[in-house]
């Protein structure tokens, strides 16, 4: 493989002669409400699209209208996931290829109408792109970042590159300013940027985890914005604050320097009405220790609000105090408007992996609901500064999961009983509740866990039904902290990578079922709403199957009172009633979703449903198909 500095300087040479593969021009029109036109269908991230074609009553005649491969024709490597959410403008759709690739799609029959190629072996975002509807001089653009550290812009009606934009079309965001430790270190593009006006505004990948007596250094996870018709840098806010900048202090004396983490990976939230940005950031790195960085470490694990014009620091929450166990808040805050006392209040909610939800007031960042700081337990490292409490809203209850015993494991067939109960003696596992720091010498789990709650997909928000909607996960991970010979701590060990709690061979976790859940939330109460299990395990005995899945992709809600989700890995692809969270439809396809689905009308005057289908099996199999597949009533 080549290196980053050998691709990249392939990359500029090829891009001076680089021209797409145009099959048809697709001027884009004007964005209106039956279109798809970002990873959250609007910057307020609600994923609530008003089309009310497809009902309760009708969608057991959905049918599938069109499905194309996302892999080239002449592609003989395995098949690779996508956790990209396709966009709709004006009957095209746009999506990003895990095999290199920008695609134009005729909306409705799946036809072809141009192909862009990323050159040097770079690959697009792996969540997306986004589209800028340009300002009357500059056309519309597709604006999205790479594996390597480069943002590209492309004319949206032929997949052009943007001539005016950066280089030839092409921006390339290592720059001095973030890459504090050297250009050669990992700096990529993992999401969609947002768009507001004329700014493109990204976050960062910088990886996790690091390593060493220094663990913890490397590129800046600051985010920045754009001018979307040049490229042009227009504000920068450090994600971990600077010498006199508010926040510095939290770091505990040098803790802040040449931090790493602390970044937006996931899909950030606009409030266009009123200009405010909110970013969703990242644990700090090294994300399992932090010795070297004693103090609650701001912006870490945070929501941060700031004037989207100019990247000025408005207010901040943060979920996580001194985060330990990589509990990063990385999907998009959802702005909504409550009613409290007969007047309609700003809200925005906010979730992460911890599975707690939190109510704001999204102008000010005061609760709306109340939050608590509660006593958490003390860590068993030494020198690790663990904050003394957490903050837990007084409503609702966690969403998820979070106190794991020898009492609570896995119960229904024998065998899987049998094997979970070996695993955590065999180990002698310490279990526990809510934020147990992670075990010296020994594995422990403290749910949720870095794998489970609500992920990079985040929820959506009815605001008929004024119900918070949301697939979540309960799945664990085994960690341990082991010193090494230089005298640093890292969670280290077999069972202390990515392997979860569970049958790896079966793909059958150990915690208690479910395993997945769609829960919703009455936002004029608080309280939980519904749960209802969500996933089967095929692989277990019948009458024991009902155990929920895990999930790695989101709900779309849509005005009819529809629930759409796929996410779960066994291979369904599901719709419920919004309102009290009744299946009413189910369809079993060749490979599971990792991607939130989307609605749009057609030219032909039907609403169609959009999956991206690349996912791989119950016991962590390769892909084995690699389709988008839109589904829509029958044409009569």
């Amino acid at each position: 493989m080549m290196t980053a500095s050998v691709s990249r300087t392939i990359s500029w040479t090829a891009l001076l002669s680089l021209a797409p593969w145009a099959v048809a021009s697709a001027q884009a029109g004007p964005v209106g409400p039956a279109d798809w036109p970002s990873a959250n269908y609007t910057a307020s991230a609600n994923r609530y699209s008003p089309l009310t074609q497809i009902t309760a009553d009708n969608l057991g005649t959905l049918e599938r209208a069109w499905s194309v491969h996302l892999a080239p024709p002449d592609y003989d490597g395995p098949l690779r996931e996508a956790q990209a959410v396709p966009l709709v403008i004006d009957n095209t759709m746009y999506v990003t290829s895990p095999y290199g690739s920008i695609l134009a799609l005729d909306a409705t029959t799946g036809d072809q109408r141009w192909r862009f190629d990323l050159p040097g072996n770079d690959l697009p975002a792996k969540r997306g792109l986004a589209y800028w509807p340009g300002d009357g001089d500059v056309p519309p653009s597709l604006i999205f970042g790479t594996r390597l550290g480069v943002l590209y812009s492309l004319r949206a009606s032929d997949g052009m590159l943007s001539a005016g934009f950066g280089r030839n079309g092409v921006l390339d965001l290592k720059t001095p300013e973030v890459m504090q430790t050297g250009m050669d270190a990992s700096y990529e593009i993992l999401s969609a940027p947002a768009i507001y006006r004329n700014l493109v505004i990204t976050g960062a990948g910088v990886g996790e985890g690091a390593r060493g007596p220094d663990g913890g250094l490397g590129p800046a996870g600051d985010t920045r914005a754009w001018d979307a018709r040049t490229g042009a840098l227009v504000w920068t806010f450090h994600t971990v604050p600077r010498p006199g900048e508010f926040g510095y202090d939290t770091w505990g004396g040098a803790g802040a320097a040449n931090r790493s983490g602390v970044n937006v990976w996931g899909y950030m939230s606009i409030d266009e009405e009123r200009g405010i940005l909110y970013m969703p950031l990242g644990a700090p790195n090294d994300d399992r220790v932090g010795v070297n960085r004693p103090g609650d470490n701001l912006f870490s694990s945070s929501v941060v609000a700031v004037d989207a014009n100019t990247g000025k620091y408005l207010w901040h929450f943060q979920l996580v105090h001194h985060d330990i166990w990589d509990y990063d808040a990385q999907s998009a805050p959802v702005l909504v408007d409550l009613e409290r006392d007969g007047r309609s209040v700003p809200a925005v909610l906010i979730v992460n992996k911890t599975g707690l939800l939190f109510t704001l007031n999204r102008v000010t960042g005061e609760p709306i609901i109340e939050v608590e700081e509660r006593p958490v337990p003390p860590s068993e490292l030494p020198a690790e500064q663990a904050s003394p409490t957490q903050p837990f809203p007084v409503r609702p209850e966690p969403l998820v999961q979070n106190t794991l015993s020898r009492d609570n494991l896995y119960q229904g067939e024998r065998a899987h009983q049998a094997y979970c109960q070996r695993v955590v003696d065999d180990n002698n596992m310490q279990l526990g509740g809510p934020y147990m720091p992670i075990a010296v010498g020994r594995y422990s789990m403290s749910p949720p866990g870095p794998a489970g709650g609500i992920n990079y997909w985040g929820p959506a928000y009815d605001p008929d039904l004024r119900l918070f909607i949301s697939n979540t996960t309960n799945l664990f991970q085994p960690m341990r902290l082991v010193q090494a010979a230089d005298g640093s701590w890292s969670n280290s060990g077999p069972l202390a990578g990515l392997r979860r709690f569970g049958d790896p061979d079966r793909g059958l976790p150990c915690g208690p079922t479910p395993w997945g859940e769609l829960v919703a939330v009455d936002m004029d109460t608080g309280n939980i709403a519904y749960r209802r299990t969500l996933g089967v395990s095929d692989q277990l005995p019948p009458g024991l199957q009902d155990t929920g899945r895990p999930s790695t992709g989101g709900v779309l809600l849509t005005a009819s009172g529809l629930t759409f989700v796929g996410g779960t890995d066994d291979y369904r692809f599901r719709a419920f009633r919004t309102a009290t969270g009744e299946q009413l439809w189910e369809i079993r396809l060749p490979s599971s979703i990792e991607a939130t689905p989307i609605t749009y009308m057609g030219a032909d005057a039907r609403q169609y449903v959009t999956i991206v289908s690349t996912g791989g099996g119950l016991t962590g199999s390769r892909p084995t198909n690699d389709e988008i597949i839109a589904f829509a009533l029958p044409r009569n």
